[in-house]
């Protein structure tokens, strides 16, 4: 049994290296990206235009929910005209950018390990390197710039889709104040320490899932069992760090 750990310890600490060496080579790769720019833009399509949809209908019924449920508990303390407020920081706070690094996982990733784990069993890079083209410069790093960019706009867009739906069920169906529910938002929400910390925590997000999505596929076998076991891991890998990472960045913004 003490064999065994030490393998997985030593096996463990071998995995983390290579992809530390693999995360910093990507970002060296990535200086170069300024002289063809057309590379990153269409992988900013790619990755955030086909996300937009699930970004925007789950952001609406997420502020469906807090319309909802915050009105209910602030109800019961006679301070329903918070509404608009408590709509707001829960969702610029914690909420756009968590759920949307999950759906970001589960949409995007997912696709990136996949389209690496092809290249990768149909040997398009082992070509790449044949004919002295760098995969991690040419397809590597422009994906992981690409994510890195769409994850805040895709937050930005699930946070107004949530006020949005917040509004709807709050002041169009419940029948708060309108007034209060926009100025009670406007006076609690402060731009650097509740808006700039979600910016913050979605670009965060955006270096982990993307570098996820991307070193799993970059590093699946070349089979279709290997490509399937890579996406896997990226959805489970990607959801745990997102969450940890939500757990420190909350610990050291709210201190």
């Amino acid at each position: 049994m003490i064999s065994r750990l030490g393998q997985w310890v030593r096996e463990l600490g071998s995995d983390l290296g290579y992809a530390t060496r693999t995360f910093f080579a990507i970002l060296l790769s990535s200086l170069g990206l300024w002289r063809r720019p057309r590379l990153v833009t269409d992988q900013i399509h790619f990755i955030g235009n086909y996300s937009l949809v699930i970004i925007a209908i789950s952001g609406l019924f997420v502020g469906f929910v807090l319309g909802y449920q915050g009105y209910y508990t602030l109800n019961k303390y006679g301070s329903e005209q918070a509404l608009g407020l408590l709509v707001a920081l829960s969702l610029v706070r914690e909420l756009g950018p968590v759920v949307t690094a999950l759906l970001f996982a589960g949409r995007a990733g997912t696709s990136l390990t996949a389209e690496i784990g092809l290249m990768k069993a149909g040997e398009q890079l082992a070509a790449m390197e044949m004919m002295a083209v760098n995969p991690l410069q040419r397809v590597i790093a422009p994906r992981f710039l690409a994510g890195i960019i769409a994850m805040p706009i895709l937050t930005a867009i699930f946070n107004a889709m949530g006020v949005m739906g917040g509004y709807l069920v709050g002041v169009q169906l419940i029948g708060v104040d309108e007034g209060s529910f926009w100025s009670q938002m406007q006076g609690g929400v402060d731009v650097w320490m509740d808006i700039g910390n979600g910016v913050i925590k979605s670009i965060v997000f955006g270096f982990a899932v993307t570098f996820i999505a991307l070193f799993q596929g970059y590093e699946a076998s070349p089979t279709p069992e290997g490509v399937s076991r890579a996406t896997t891991r990226t959805v489970v890998i990607s959801s745990l760090l997102v969450l940890w990472l939500d757990f420190l960045l909350t610990a050291w913004m709210f201190k």
